[in-house]
């Protein structure tokens, strides 16, 4: 029984400590910097990459965004990657006024399979781009979004993170719960990490690399299902720290029904679980390599997973405890009742916080707000499952709002 009580201990201090440094980050999205001096003044050159599969129900809407950049027109050129498209896709990027290239390979179908593809081709024309943006097909993007991802090079940036909003915030509780999870990490992750000097992560759409990287590193070379955190997770591990930009925005269109967002979030989690494998030596390498608490704060992300099972396993020790006489009932109820109030209470306090933060309005939302324990507790299942029978299969997930830029502005 002593060591079961040494056991519990550990587990309380590790798992207390872990939250607490995320909460004392997150508390620093609240405070105000001031904006970064431009290194230099120049409107540099920039390709928007759209890799599309089968997306005729909404590319024109996103590529009719782009050619409405508040930017010179001979600056961006927009390209469409039409991987795999039996339907109507390239044909509509291109009468959009997009450069189009077809792709065919049945084996290789991912996003990222896509990039490598395209990215191989520019490096090897040494093609005159300064930066390029990556979107998903169904995003939209606001008329500023390019002007304010230049500030960002002549900044001396070379990796940012747009903010990735949401076009179809009400239209379910799954989509209102996609909407609540990603304003709390664009303030409470992201932007609590560009405030300290830490590193936000690239989050799949409406971000820009700095095009000379792509170039030294011979393209894009990601091996997961999670591209982009991959992507940010090799250049967290390097010491490179990636930007933020909260006034480059892209809208994104969330599955509505639960089947669709199980297979996404899935992926989300085995990509995850990908990284883990390939890339945490290189973060923990990273933190001797360039001692920094940048590196320290990126190896912790890796142990998002780790972590729900130690709290797991906590919640096992303090029951064979009680069985063993060793707890009383009370202390049992009260133990569990904190973490069903951390896991199912907490993030509706979030959420409402959030949106009074962001100066969202709440009544659209009360559907979303209260189911979003379910929407937060589902992940939990997710998690285990894919530890258990990891899925690598990539599934598409069908885009059908037609929504037009200047429907969500």
């Amino acid at each position: 029984m002593e060591y079961l009580y040494m056991l519990q201990q550990a587990l309380v201090w590790i798992i207390t400590i872990f939250w607490v440094y995320q909460i004392m980050v997150s508390v620093c999205s609240l405070i105000k910097l001031k904006e970064k001096p431009l290194l230099i003044n120049k409107e540099h050159k920039f390709m928007a990459i759209i890799p599309a599969h089968n997306e005729e129900g909404v590319i024109k809407n996103l590529v009719d965004s782009l050619m409405k950049q508040n930017y010179p027109k001979e600056l961006l050129d927009v390209y469409v990657i039409a991987d795999n498209c039996t339907d109507k896709t390239a044909q509509i990027a291109r009468d959009a006024g997009a450069i189009v290239l077809e792709r065919f390979d049945e084996e290789k179908k991912t996003k990222g399979y896509a990039l490598q593809w395209f990215l191989a081709q520019k490096i090897e024309e040494n093609a005159d781009y300064d930066a390029m943006c990556i979107f998903d097909a169904d995003n939209i993007v606001d008329e500023n979004f390019t002007k304010n991802m230049n500030k960002k090079l002549c900044q001396g940036e070379d990796v940012v993170q747009g903010y990735r909003d949401i076009k179809n915030p009400t239209d379910s509780w799954i989509t209102a719960g996609y909407a609540i999870f990603y304003w709390t990490m664009h303030r409470f992750y992201h932007l609590a990490r560009y405030n300290l000097g830490l590193s936000p992560l690239l989050n799949g759409t409406g971000f820009m690399v700095r095009f000379d990287i792509i170039k030294q590193e011979g393209g894009w070379n990601t091996k997961t299902l999670t591209e982009d955190i991959e992507y940010s997770l090799i250049n967290i591990a390097k010491g490179r720290k990636l930007g933020w930009a909260t006034d480059a925005i892209v809208y994104d269109e969330q599955p509505v029904a639960f089947s669709q967002s199980w297979k996404q979030r899935t992926r989300w989690t085995v990509g995850h679980l990908q990284c883990m494998k390939l890339y945490t030596k290189d973060l923990a390498r990273g933190i001797k390599t360039n001692k920094t608490l940048m590196n320290f704060d990126g190896f912790l992300y890796i142990l998002g997973i780790p972590m729900m099972l130690l709290t797991m396993l906590l919640l096992i020790v303090n029951l064979i405890i009680y069985l063993a006489s060793g707890m009383t009932t009370a202390a049992l109820l009260w133990n569990y009742a904190r973490y069903l109030g951390a896991t199912f209470l907490m993030p509706i306090v979030t959420a409402v916080l959030i949106l009074a933060l962001d100066k969202r309005p709440i009544r659209p939302m009360i559907k979303g707000l209260l189911c979003y324990p379910i929407f937060m507790g589902s992940w939990i299942i997710i998690n285990l499952k894919s530890l258990i029978k990891p899925d690598t299969r990539w599934e598409k997930i069908d885009h059908v709002r037609d929504v037009k830029i200047n429907e969500v502005v």
